[in-house]
């Protein structure tokens, strides 16, 4: 094959072909079809086009070949040394990424790879192109995300560990004739959350909101052992709206003697009203009170919650609050349907 391609015979296009079908490394194979497809007689915008590459890619390729022949397709980064990113490297990394730039004397709270590239240098002595930071960083998972806002739990970590421990074995020892919930209560917002969505390439999508928010609120308890939810809601969020729900509860577990209702401190949670119903079911309903400030220990706001601001609240796009509360109605009935098909087929 010391011929340019476009002179090669149908047995030495053959022969190339099933030379490029061996080849595993996506690079080189990618320069080994273009080479292919020159042979097939295709120009450089169609091979371009056939293999999502630019055109000074063909060219690019094409010179190599002209050159150096079927060793200018291989992948030449071999003889650059050994690498500068080392194992070492990406630990000290990630060490960096997981703190923050003033662990390391700067005061800039949040990184960029500039930042990043010059504590690496500082810490290891080592200095990298920008662009092979970004790859690593690509590589690494690593990615520009949102914070979440969090608020310290005031226990020690022992009592942390140990209320939960209690909540977690309680569940998990539950007799057939008891049931135990999480419960929480959820704000319901005409103004729409923003949040991330996929966008075209010069686009910015735009939420119309109403100005004026209104605001409405449910309250769910949803079953440890099925998932189940059981909810309502009101126009306000008070200790009726609660107690509404307890009530809600002792109806659809008629059948249950004690109904443990495991939860967050709010306020309205332990109100003299609230304890004055509670002592009403004479022990039929026990309220299990979670480490303050802990909201992802109440499953409730990981397996509903976030998801209901997912599919519903989110970027929506309803005018009035009755037409956004009938969304949240048709989500919350849909995901009970869901979830009792979950346990259909796991039965």
């Amino acid at each position: 094959m010391e011929r340019y391609p476009t002179a090669w015979t149908r047995e030495e296009k053959s022969a190339f072909r099933a030379e490029t079908l061996r080849i595993t490394d996506a690079a080189t194979r990618i320069r080994y079809l273009v080479i292919l497809h020159t042979a097939e007689g295709h120009s450089q915008s169609e091979i371009a086009d056939m293999l999502a590459c630019s055109i000074k890619t063909v060219s690019r390729v094409q010179q190599r070949f002209r050159e150096h022949g079927p060793e200018g397709l291989l992948d030449r980064r071999g003889d650059n040394g050994t690498t500068k990113v080392t194992y070492d490297y990406i630990l000290a990394l990630m060490e960096a990424v997981r703190g923050s730039p003033r662990d390391y004397g700067y005061p800039r709270p949040t990184w960029t790879q500039e930042l990043l590239i010059k504590v690496m240098e500082e810490r290891k002595g080592i200095r990298v192109h920008p662009s092979t930071m970004s790859r690593l960083l690509r590589r690494l998972g690593i990615r520009r995300g949102m914070p979440k806002p969090t608020v310290g739990c005031p226990w020690s970590s022992r009592a942390r560990k140990r209320r939960l421990g209690l909540i977690r074995r309680m569940i998990e020892t539950l007799p057939p004739d008891q049931a135990a919930v999480w419960e929480d209560e959820i704000d319901i917002h005409l103004n729409p959350k923003i949040g991330p969505d996929y966008m075209l390439p010069g686009q910015q999508k735009t939420v119309l909101t109403p100005g004026k928010n209104v605001k409405n609120y449910v309250a769910g308890a949803m079953d440890a052992s099925t998932d189940h939810l059981i909810w309502v809601d009101a126009l306000r969020k008070s200790g009726a709206l609660f107690i509404k729900l307890l009530e809600k509860l002792s109806r659809y577990y008629t059948d249950r003697s004690i109904i443990h209702v495991i939860l967050d401190n709010y306020v309205i949670h332990s109100s003299r009203a609230v304890r004055e119903v509670v002592a009403g079911y004479h022990g039929r309903i026990v309220l299990h009170f979670l480490p303050p400030y802990c909201p992802d220990d109440n499953r409730i706001e990981r397996c509903t919650w976030r998801e209901l601001h997912a599919n519903v609240t989110r970027n929506h796009c309803c005018r009035t609050i009755s037409e956004l509360m009938h969304e949240v109605r048709d989500y919350l009935t849909a995901r009970n349907r869901r979830a009792a098909a979950r346990r259909r087929h796991a039965a």
